[in-house]
């Protein structure tokens, strides 16, 4: 199959809203990579967020191409976003462009991020977390994906259950597993990220703990108060108004880890949380990026 890879480079806030835009119009949502400039310039050495989705060559790829440059054409009169680039790709083309910027990462005190294509032997207690991310965001690349791999370590998970929300590769639902959760859901709205993660549950021997779902939090059947930890890692608005629906689901007790979200809508994030009777007793940063974990209030 043939497939239309469109990307753009952006800092910060314009990043999200790119990720908003390519989460509703692109097949699979939004991939995000993290980048380094690499010329001499005063920005050598910072970061750079590559924010990319994929159009199926098809008899929809022309509408669907126009939506997306319609819709990047009024972000750009609101923040500096480039004209997005277009390449034509085979599906072997692109899983060979992730292998290139893709290789074994080390994240908190024990996760080991390593390629399904590579091999690596744990060392110590370190946790390997096997991944092939398909067309679905979460690869361990993108600080969203690491605060809430460092949040969960610091959790004590031994035989509880866990929800993760907006599951994308399956990344956070496996890493809870090999934490020791007795049971793991992962849901997702998207077909092709349900598909990735439950390839990536298989990889990684953790099917018997792990479910994944396709659905929102309306249409998956979770009993209330019934989930020891929830973690959700995805837009800064959307966790506000599913903050809600999140205490209802969370165990007296339990915790909320909450990521995906631009520094500057941390404080509105907490107090959405607060509304919906949660206190936030810890937060973590990486760049412009933010990580809350959460309680219920006393």
């Amino acid at each position: 199959m043939r497939w239309i890879e469109v990307s753009v480079q952006a800092d910060g806030e314009a990043a999200e809203a790119i990720v908003e835009v390519f989460d509703r119009l692109g097949e699979g949502g939004a991939v995000v990579e993290t980048l380094v400039h690499q010329d001499d310039s005063p920005h050598a050495g910072d970061p750079i967020v590559s924010v990319k989705t994929y159009l199926p060559v098809n008899g929809s790829s022309v509408r669907r191409r126009r939506e997306i440059e319609e819709a990047l054409w009024h972000l750009s009169q609101l923040y500096p976003i480039p004209v997005p680039e277009f390449h034509e790709l085979t599906e072997e083309d692109w899983a060979e462009a992730w292998k290139k910027s893709y290789s074994v990462q080390h994240i908190g005190q024990r996760f080991v991020v390593a390629p399904s294509w590579e091999s690596y032997a744990p060392q110590g207690d370190e946790l390997i977390l096997r991944l092939d991310p398909g067309m679905a965001f979460g690869t361990g690349l993108h600080p969203t994906t690491r605060l809430c791999l460092h949040a969960l370590e610091t959790e004590r998970l031994d035989k509880g259950c866990v929800l993760d929300v907006g599951t994308g590769s399956g990344i956070l639902a496996i890493a809870a597993a090999k934490l020791g959760a007795r049971q793991v859901i992962g849901i997702d709205l998207d077909p092709i990220a349900v598909k990735v993660a439950r390839e990536n549950v298989q990889t990684n021997g953790v099917a018997d703990r792990v479910q994944i779902a396709e659905g929102t939090l309306g249409t998956i059947e979770i009993a209330p108060h019934s989930m020891d930890c929830i973690v959700v890692n995805i837009l800064a608005d959307v966790i506000m108004k599913l903050a809600g629906d999140l205490a209802t689901y969370l165990a007296r007790g339990g915790t909320l880890i909450a990521s995906g979200i631009i520094e500057e809508y941390a404080n509105a994030v907490t107090e959405a949380l607060a509304s919906a009777g949660l206190r936030v007793r810890e937060r973590r940063q990486d760049q412009d990026w933010v990580a809350l974990t959460a309680t219920q209030k006393d």
